[in-house]
């Protein structure tokens, strides 16, 4: 915290959040880091399928986060962290750069050791996950590339679940090294990812449907060599920021209900649970539906004495595991209908009553036919519900015949 401290009291630009104050707690003496307030990230917004950037809005956001890049760089700064979560918009659509968390001072005249354990992996570059701990600004360019892909295709272009995964993809859409590159950055773990398959780049291929000079601004700034990504300022000169539409003027934008990554998340997290629980419904009922059926069969064809009596059994287990309801219930996976109360059987009830508290009996999986089941049933804080409708005329006679044994 001390060095993030000391890199925000050293930047000053527009582009830049500010560190407005320090807080401590006189309890439990925490340092508490106050900066503005900001309505936006610039993940939120690109994942809300309700906004869709124009070009001139697209290369606004850009220029910003470059010209603030720009000026951490000039000032022996690398962010180390460059992601869409963590580029910050206001209700005026200015852009800055946040959460410094990761960021190092640098000295291009003077290289010292770095740990390559930094970067999200998706925007993580290959020197790094190859084990570099000798880099520069190259690996914030690299990172703002895969923002500007994202950005043209709604979606993260690089989505690696492991670190394995993501440099063979990276190798996929970039190509692969060439044996120079090896040979010059000699990197600790290039003898475990190095592919015995050879990779064409097919970057323009890629991106084909978007303008030709987006497509060679994410060329260069994708380069696997790290010295062809060139500065945050040569990109900021390039043919994407002076040919026409040109970008346009943060204020002349639209403004947005507050969204960030968080409510991306969340919003997605709620459509997966909904498609799930249905799918699950659907099955549940398919499933009832056959039992039912089944059950409703072998029922007709009982004609005995004996089985009566073993049906019955089967009723008083049952109904000692229903859920009190006056409407239909799943149990078992079978259909039932709740009896209604007998008035002469109501002592019989009160005194049994008690014992079936004390003992409940499981025959399977109790659960109504709600939401409740994509999260498997009751939950864990629930009181256990039993049924105090029982079949009384039907326990009569049960009691009868064990008597008489």
């Amino acid at each position: 915290m001390a060095r993030e401290i000391l890199i925000l009291r050293r930047l000053n630009h527009p582009n830049i959040i500010k560190l407005d104050s320090l807080i401590t707690s006189e309890t439990s003496h925490n340092l508490y880091l106050v900066f503005e307030y900001m309505e936006h990230d610039l993940k939120g917004l690109a994942s809300n399928p309700a906004i869709k950037f124009s070009e001139p809005q697209l290369k606004c956001y850009m220029q910003q986060l470059l010209s603030g890049l720009d000026h951490c760089h000039s000032h022996g700064v690398i962010h180390r962290d460059i992601k869409g979560s963590n580029i910050l918009i206001d209700n005026n659509n200015v852009l800055k750069i946040a959460d410094f968390g990761l960021a190092s001072f640098f000295d291009p005249h003077h290289s010292i050791p770095l740990t390559s354990r930094v970067v999200t992996l998706w925007y993580r570059p290959p020197e790094l996950l190859l084990g570099a701990n000798h880099y520069g600004v190259a690996v914030d360019l690299w990172s703002t590339g895969c923002i500007l892909g994202e950005l043209y295709s709604g979606r993260p272009i690089l989505p690696g679940k492991t670190e394995v995964e993501q440099i063979h993809r990276i190798f996929k859409l970039c190509g692969s090294p060439s044996d120079d590159y090896w040979m010059k950055l000699r990197l600790p773990l290039s003898t475990v990812f190095k592919s015995p398959h050879h990779y064409k780049r097919c970057i323009a291929d890629t991106f084909k449907d978007y303008p030709h000079a987006a497509v060679k601004l994410i060329e260069t700034l994708l380069s696997i060599d790290p010295t062809h990504r060139g500065t945050a300022a040569a990109a900021l000169k390039s043919e994407f920021f002076t040919l026409e539409p040109l970008p346009c003027d943060p204020s002349s934008l639209p403004k947005y209900s507050p969204g960030k990554e968080i409510d991306t998340k969340l919003r997605d997290e709620e459509k997966r649970r909904q498609c799930y629980a249905g799918d699950r419904e659907k099955k549940i009922d398919s499933r009832v539906r056959q039992v039912s059926r089944a059950h409703v069969t072998s029922t007709d064809n009982i004609g005995s004495k004996t089985s009566m009596q073993q049906v019955q059994q089967y009723s008083f287990t049952k109904n000692q595991s229903e859920v009190s309801n006056s409407h239909r219930e799943y149990v078992s996976k079978q259909l039932i209908y709740l009896p209604k109360h007998s008035e002469d059987a109501k002592e019989t009830e009160n005194n049994l009553s008690g014992h079936i508290h004390r003992r409940t009996l499981h025959i399977g999986p109790l659960v109504h036919v709600s939401s409740d089941w994509a999260t498997g049933g009751n939950k864990i804080d629930d009181e256990p519900l039993i049924s105090h409708r029982i079949d009384h005329m039907k326990l009569s006679r049960l009691i009868a015949s064990k008597t008489q044994v």
